[in-house]
């Protein structure tokens, strides 16, 4: 899938943080994105079917629902269930990893990172699912 057929829901409660993940989006010349402050409104985005999101980048620790609170919620609803997730924290705790693995996230990334950080865990997710849809 090329860059501008993703679009993409950037989930953290920091402003600040929506900013970078998107700019850095932006300079990997992936321009479609919509932004929410917390799970509980970046899952009311995705039940609305208003925005055609292919993918997820959410922060772990939000206040109300945390990220993990939601990829377990999409992966629940069959509707969104295909939807890849890339958790983004500031821990790199192997316990967390494994927890975000078991609950189905597609990939992990610890903050700070590089564009060429994300463009390479997006890069293998979209790869890792292409390759699963055509087997």
């Amino acid at each position: 899938m090329a860059a501008d057929d993703q679009y993409f829901l950037v989930v953290d409660d920091f402003s600040t943080m929506r900013r970078i993940v998107s700019g850095l989006l932006k300079e990997l010349e992936y321009t479609k994105m919509v932004e929410a402050d917390d799970g509980s409104s970046a899952l009311k985005i995705l039940e609305a079917g208003a925005l055609p999101v292919t993918f997820v980048l959410t922060d772990w620790n939000m206040p109300g629902m945390d990220g993990l609170t939601l990829l377990k919620k999409i992966r629940a609803t069959p509707s969104l269930a295909h939807l890849p997730v890339l958790m983004i924290t500031a821990e790199a705790k192997k316990e967390n990893i494994v927890m975000a693995a078991q609950s189905g996230a597609d990939g992990y990334i610890v903050k700070p990172f590089t564009a060429a950080t994300l463009k390479e865990k997006i890069e293998k997710i979209l790869a890792r699912r292409a390759t699963m849809a055509a087997a």
